[in-house]
């Protein structure tokens, strides 16, 4: 983990209050893992947290929806505005040795950290299960990387009309990783508990230091409760309790 002050290189909206919004320089990130993102000096008191959505030798971006007050002010920036960066945090997907059959399950905003898992799971055939409410985006950044997409929206307007849960049957793979709303991901855990599919999971709890030390973002686990900042964000399937 490191804290740094960075200038903004890009920041645009991507769908309707979705942005993405990169920082020149090389970072080493693993899949599922975020920052803290602050461009304020007193208000709001707290950071954002911000999963990455891919890294490399020249960049790093990250996408997010403009939701309150601090993500209205990353919303604002400029190329060359500074940004502070704290991070990485957290436990990423587990993905070295990974091979065989896989399907990413994702909600929303919950697809930002895909494009990172993606491109780290080399030696695997991917399908790509993602759901939305009526606009759909990073999708063209994805394909490349997997076998098959499959789209649900609950207008209607692109892929299957409802939601991505009803099309998605685990028995078809290896192992499964998954992020998005929590309802959505409860309900991938049990049919993948259920067809003893291994699932990991992203919970994307709100959280405040973002280091472990505050215990607002914890998770209910068969091990007692664990802080989604620091034990995670990404979680065994088999541990959670909803």
């Amino acid at each position: 983990m490191r804290y740094s002050v960075e200038k903004v290189y890009e920041n645009v909206e991507i769908s309707k209050g979705v942005y993405r919004l990169s920082v020149k320089g090389k970072f080493d990130v693993k899949p599922g893992q975020f920052y803290l993102l602050r461009a304020w000096d007193r208000e709001p008191l707290l950071s954002r947290p911000i999963s990455v959505n891919q890294a490399d030798d020249e960049k790093i971006t990250f996408i997010y929806q403009v939701v309150g007050k601090g993500t209205e002010i990353l919303m604002n920036l400029k190329e060359n505005d500074e940004i502070k960066l704290t991070g990485p945090l957290g436990n990423g997907f587990p993905v070295e040795g990974e091979k065989g059959r896989v399907a990413l399950v994702a909600g929303g905003i919950g697809t930002a950290p895909m494009l990172q898992l993606v491109k780290e799971l080399k030696n695997c055939e991917i399908d790509f299960y993602c759901g939305f409410r009526d606009e759909v985006y990073l999708l063209d950044e994805i394909k490349p990387y997997v076998k098959n997409i499959y789209v649900a929206t609950e207008s209607g307007r692109v892929g299957s009309k409802g939601y991505v849960t009803d099309m998605f049957n685990p028995a078809a793979y290896d192992r499964v990783f998954c992020c998005g709303p929590e309802i959505m991901m409860e309900k991938v855990v049990k049919v993948c508990n259920s067809s003893e599919v291994p699932v990991w999971v992203s919970m994307e709890k709100h959280m405040a230091c973002g280091v472990g030390a505050c215990l607002v973002c914890t998770c209910k686990t068969k091990g007692g409760n664990k802080r989604s900042c620091k034990d995670g964000p990404v979680f065994s399937g088999k541990d959670l309790e909803f």
